[in-house]
């Protein structure tokens, strides 16, 4: 059973800069797309950026520019680095992995890919 756990989140100022961190135990060995999500009180889940086995990347285009995705050297860790950061950033994002279409993401930003979820960590934008 995969499982992410998410950390990194906490309080910045506009145009200021998070970096996200997800480590998947149970192990993925980098054949899950895995994405990131975020969820704003009030507001529906939406996606934020994916990365596919391939390391092939995708963004949705209210952060196109601003945040980066990535694998680590670790195979079962993910980065979401965030700069210039807006208060409409303000949410809980959460990690995501899945396989059901092997490695690829290419129904991101649709959630029916991802199986395994983590708890989510806050990010609040001030200013």
């Amino acid at each position: 059973q995969v499982q992410p756990v998410e950390s990194g989140g906490g309080s910045a100022e506009a145009g200021g800069s998070l970096t996200l961190s997800c480590v998947f135990s149970g192990g993925t060995k980098n054949k899950y797309c895995m994405g990131w999500f975020r969820q704003a009180p009030g507001r529906e889940r939406e996606g934020v950026a994916s990365i596919d086995s391939e390391g092939r990347t995708s963004y949705e285009e209210f952060v196109k520019g601003r945040f980066t995705i990535s694998r680590g050297n670790a195979e079962d860790t993910m980065y979401l680095k965030m700069d210039n950061l807006k208060p409409e950033d303000t949410a809980m994002y959460y990690c995501a992995a899945g396989g059901h279409y092997g490695g690829s993401c290419f129904r991101f930003p649709a959630t029916d890919n991802f199986s395994f979820w983590g708890r989510g960590t806050q990010v609040t934008v001030s200013g």
